[in-house]
Formats: structure tokens, C-alpha cells, sequence
């Protein structure tokens, strides 16, 4: 049983099949099947903050405690990509957000700031 002051964000899957939750007292990202099953525990986390799925299904979850935001497999199982670090200017991100419509990925921070990082 998942109880609630476990879950500091969530969000789901564009087919809605799956719930992704960062537990920031545990340093992990769960996946979770419609249902309330757990899929996957991603653990390679410190303290994760934000977190939000893109239209195409890419999970994006910023470490608040490891200054980063990574892109994270659908599956929630592997770390596909580091997308911004300290070196970028993030510092303890605590939420992440994809623009389609200027093809950007937003990270706010905990000074305040808002970073905006261009993709292709």
C-alpha cells in the first residue's frame, strides 16, 4: 500500500496506463499500473522533485538534491538521458515541464529562477 505522504509528485502516461510517483523521502521514482501494482522503482534519484510525462511519453524528473533533471525510460526502470546539470545552472530543481509548442524544457528552481533549455 502506497500511503500519501509518500508521494510528493505524480503524473501519468498519455495512454493512462501508468502513474509515475517521486517519493522524495525515499530517493525514488515508482511506476505504477492503472491498478495500484508496482511496475518499477527507479532509485538513481536524490531527493526527486518535478516530474511530468511529455505527449510522446518521455518522463522527465528533476533530482532536487543532485542538481539535475534526467529523462527516465517508459518503463521507469533505466536513465536515458541527463538533460541539465549544476554545469547548465540547475540548482535544486523542483519542478520540470516540456513545451511542444516552443520545443523547450522548463525547470523551475528553489532560488526563484526558471531555467529554459531548447531541444530538438
Amino acid at each position: 500500500m502506497l500511503l500519501c505522504f509518500a508521494v510528493n509528485k505524480c503524473a501519468v502516461s498519455p495512454t493512462g496506463d501508468r502513474l509515475y510517483i517521486t517519493n522524495f523521502r525515499k530517493d525514488k521514482l515508482l511506476t505504477l499500473a492503472r491498478d495500484g501494482t508496482l511496475l518499477a522503482t527507479y532509485p538513481a534519484l536524490r531527493w526527486p522533485r518535478g516530474l511530468h510525462v511529455t505527449p510522446a511519453g518521455q518522463v522527465l524528473v528533476c533530482g532536487w538534491g543532485s542538481d539535475t533533471v534526467l529523462q527516465v525510460g517508459w518503463e521507469g526502470q533505466s536513465k536515458l538521458a541527463t538533460l541539465a546539470t549544476e554545469r547548465h545552472g540547475v540548482w535544486w530543481p523542483r519542478s520540470v515541464c516540456y513545451s511542444s509548442t516552443t520545443s523547450s524544457i522548463i525547470v523551475g528552481q528553489e532560488s526563484n529562477r526558471i531555467l529554459v533549455f531548447r531541444v530538438e
